[in-house]
């Protein structure tokens, strides 16, 4: 049997306790390893803290300048140096985990282990669709002959962007719905064959809205259905909100982005006449919508046919109907890009 060897640059994984969830976050982004290694001054293991980690923390009240200390998972499964490699990836597969890290006898790490280092990308049967049939009325005169995911970011259509990312992440089979100019996307997508994916597409004849358009399923799909509005470019991992969805067993899941907006003025609580309270300029926080979704068939089969619906109410009725219904915590870069400035921020960071 061959030996696994740790090849990865381990070391800028290596955090502390005192550090906060921002620098994680940054961390996360940086390395791309999934996974933060949190070590005391000696080098030693305390913990490990993951995406899902700062997520959790993050629905439970935390902010971005928590410390790591708040949200560590301190007990994560760990390895000696020189472990057989079929033993490694068995531990992964059966514990169901992308990352252990590697760590010597006095519990100093001195390697990481990456299931993506490992084996090859997993393959995913589930059908991503992307919602592309919106006029874009707020980028126009871009839009007047242009559909709005046609437009050029970083040389290549947003809706392209989109779909790279979902085949780099194992995604295959594509649906696509369209409308306004739909057949500019069809006539530069086709059938999908030259990016090596299958392309297929739901024909909305009048505008159905941002959930709508899946009442055109036809026979309804037997897996959960990752969903994308076309204008959305973000670093999220598409994957893993699909396998969080199915973690947490949930009906519907929708992408959620933190959104602060802090009052102009000093607020004053009053009850009658009398001064209760004062806050100078206080910041309100709450989760916003991000136009990525997970949907089970069952809760697309409670669109009407050819009924206009947008998503948020799709997700009333699921809840309605006692489904779960659930949220996924972003942090990674994200944008709406539905105004001239919005595709101005996208090509500058581009």
């Amino acid at each position: 049997m061959n030996t696994a060897e740790s090849t990865i640059d381990w070391q800028k994984a290596q955090l502390g306790q005192d550090d906060t969830l921002q620098v994680a976050i940054r961390n996360l982004d940086e390395t791309a390893f999934k996974i933060v290694l949190v070590v005391s001054g000696a080098g030693e293991l305390v913990g490990t803290v993951s995406d899902g980690d700062i997520r959790r923390g993050l629905l439970r009240g935390l902010d971005l300048g928590s410390r790591l200390r708040d949200i560590v998972h301190r007990t994560p499964l760990v390895v000696p140096p020189g472990l057989p490699y079929e033993a490694v990836i068995e531990l992964m597969r059966v514990n169901k985990i992308l990352q252990i890290p590697v760590v010597d006898s006095v519990r100093k790490v001195v390697g990481l282990h990456l299931w993506s280092h490992l084996t090859e990308p997993q393959l995913r049967p589930n059908a991503m669709v992307i919602m592309a049939g919106g006029k874009g009325e707020r980028l126009r005169p871009l839009t007047e002959t242009c559909p709005k995911p046609m437009i050029a970011v970083a040389g290549k259509p947003m809706l392209e962007h989109i779909v790279d990312r979902a085949v780099s992440e194992g995604f295959r089979r594509f649906v696509i719905a369209v409308n306004y100019l739909g057949h500019m996307i069809e006539n530069y997508f086709g059938d999908g064959s030259a990016k090596g994916v299958e392309i297929s597409y739901l024909r909305e004849e009048s505008s159905l809205g941002t959930a709508g358009a899946l009442c055109l399923f036809s026979p309804l799909p037997s897996l959960p259905v990752l969903v994308s509005n076309g204008d959305v470019l973000t670093d999220v991992s598409y994957g893993e909100i699909l396998d969080f969805h199915g973690r947490h067993h949930a009906d519907a899941t929708m992408a959620v982005r933190a959104y602060e907006w802090q009052h102009p003025f000093g607020v004053i609580q009053t009850e009658g006449i009398n001064i209760t309270g004062l806050a100078e300029k206080p910041v309100h926080r709450s989760q916003v919508n991000a136009g990525i979704y997970v949907l089970e068939p069952a809760v697309i089969a409670l669109l009407e046919a050819n009924q206009r619906c947008e998503m948020p109410e799709l997700f009333e009725r699921a809840i309605l109907e006692g489904r779960r219904v659930i949220a996924y915590p972003m942090h990674e870069p994200w944008l709406d890009v539905g105004r001239p400035q919005d595709l101005e921020t996208a090509r500058r960071r581009s």
